[in-house]
């Protein structure tokens, strides 16, 4: 939990009309602070702002609102994970927060630590190939064992390989990973990532500048984008179709002075079309991660061989005996294991995770090879 006396003005801020990033820099370069926002009178507000803003601003929450921001100061102090990040908070991102657009709060749940570490930011279709999903993982664990921390937004295909490609670095980052999703931070959406979001809050960090409660809409994911790209120190596009959402990351990446770079593919792959375009329009080609790692001079000081021997072995698992080669779900699991809901879901993220099992299509899993 990160508590400050300015958290409940930062909320009050944040969901007041018309007040967005540009407006609040605005008034803080005028009033200096956001207590002194929050206090001042409509005539003065009336003087930096438009009527409509500045009465916004004045007047007390509605009652939807400060129920907002009592769920929001609830959700903080409910667990040592919780972070709420305001512009004030000493961990909110310099390199996001000077990109003109940061949002005013940041949900965050987990290691915040690792919004310090050098990241790239690696994007990519949902629907990809397997091909595209072993790339991903591949770079992303190359990434996470040269002290890189890997930021994408828990999607569906490429997003998610990546995440679970740096869980699996064999080192003491293992867990380097950043998601930033486009919904409230108590939601997990698509719910087929279920089990990797809980491995992630465990051991690396989600983001959101939704609040709590905000469910999956369309508008939302694009946005969230800008977030991604400005964690990173660039964005790795692995595999991506012309309609790909990963080319709007590609751009606000470029917008936000970001390096971009492409993995190519086949000519004859609708795959990889928006790679080789992102190629023509001037991002870098590459075909390893240390190409990446040179071009934006990352220090590519690798783990010792004591780091990587401490969290290379897989452990074995009690719950493996009861995952056959014929899909199971976590209930019957329950009934012929008798280990508790959450164990389960712990050891099935470290199955997946080491490879041993695979999830299938409605929350059942099964044996791999």
């Amino acid at each position: 939990m990160s508590s400050h006396a300015d958290d409940p003005n930062f909320l009050r801020l944040a969901f007041a009309s018309g007040v967005g990033p540009r407006t609040l820099h605005k008034l803080l370069s005028e009033l200096g602070d956001v207590a002194t926002i929050c206090s001042a009178s409509r005539s003065t507000l009336s003087r930096l702002v438009t009527d409509k803003v500045a009465s916004a601003i004045v007047a007390a929450p509605s009652p939807e609102t400060q129920t907002k921001i009592d769920e929001s100061l609830a959700w903080l102090a409910a667990s040592s994970e919780h972070h709420l990040l305001t512009w004030a908070h000493p961990a909110y991102p310099k390199a996001l927060l000077e990109s003109g657009d940061a949002p005013i709060v940041l949900y965050a749940k987990g290691r915040i630590e690792l919004l310090a570490n050098p990241a790239i930011a690696m994007v990519g279709s949902r629907n990809c190939s397997q091909g595209g999903a072993d790339t991903a993982e591949a770079f992303a664990q190359a990434f996470a064992e040269r002290n890189v921390t890997i930021v994408s937004g828990m999607a569906l295909g490429i997003d998610a390989a990546s995440h679970v490609g740096a869980l699996r670095a064999t080192n003491v980052n293992s867990g380097s990973t950043i998601a930033v999703i486009g919904t409230g931070i108590d939601r997990v959406y698509p719910a087929k990532n279920k089990v990797l979001a809980h491995s992630i809050a465990e051991r690396g960090l989600i983001v959101s500048e939704y609040p709590l409660g905000t469910p999956p809409l369309a508008e939302n994911f694009p946005k969230r984008n800008r977030i991604i790209s400005g964690l990173s120190l660039g964005v790795l596009v692995v595999e991506a179709s012309m309609n790909s959402g990963s080319l709007i990351t590609a751009r606000l990446a470029g917008d936000q002075s970001r390096e971009v770079f492409a993995i190519p593919g086949s000519i004859h792959s609708t795959f990889h079309k928006g790679c080789h375009h992102l190629i023509k329009q001037g991002a870098k080609l590459v075909e390893t991660a240390q190409d990446v790692l040179e071009e934006l001079r990352i220090d590519t000081t690798t783990a010792t061989a004591t780091e990587r021997s401490a969290t290379s072995a897989t452990p074995d698992s009690a719950l493996l005996k009861f995952i056959e080669h014929t899909p199971i779900d976590v209930d019957t699991l329950v009934a012929h294991s008798g280990f508790a809901v959450d164990q389960i879901v712990t050891e099935l993220t470290m199955l997946e995770l080491s490879g041993r099992i695979e999830q299938l299509p409605g929350s059942r899993w099964q044996r791999r090879g």
